[in-house]
């Protein structure tokens, strides 16, 4: 399909197997406007889709990229995480993803430890 701009109206003229189609400008504004609301509808739809969280046994699902976000650590930390056992995690169809539940037992134990261990060295600093 070809398209020209027709100098003398103004309109945009389509050739198709030789036959001449002119689109008058309110036309044209009108079929743009109804694509773009197809779009908007379209790129909705997929929002909606993208909202729709992961859910194992009534508990959201967080994958890889979600953990190491929210706890700031690399792939290669998560990963240690879960060869040692400190974090549960659970495979769907080779994907990795980790109970709600779990992500806030791992945070209160691993902070936990990570304090004690700071008051443990200001207390040795201190005996000294």
């Amino acid at each position: 399909m070809l398209r020209a701009m027709c100098s003398s109206t103004g309109a945009f003229c389509h050739w198709i197997n030789s036959m001449i189609m002119y689109i008058d400008k309110e036309n044209l504004e009108a079929w743009m406007e109804r694509i773009m609301g197809r779009f908007d509808h379209t790129d909705k739809a997929l929002e909606n889709l993208n909202k729709r969280d992961n859910m194992l046994e009534g508990e959201r699902l967080y994958d890889n990229q979600d953990i190491c976000q929210l706890l700031k650590i690399s792939k290669r930390t998560l990963q240690r995480y879960r060869s040692c056992g400190e974090l549960p995690f659970h495979t769907i169809y080779h994907k990795t993803y980790y109970k709600e539940t779990d992500i806030h037992t791992f945070i209160r134990t691993h902070f936990d430890r990570q304090d004690e261990a700071k008051k443990n060295k200001k207390n040795d600093a201190g005996k000294d």
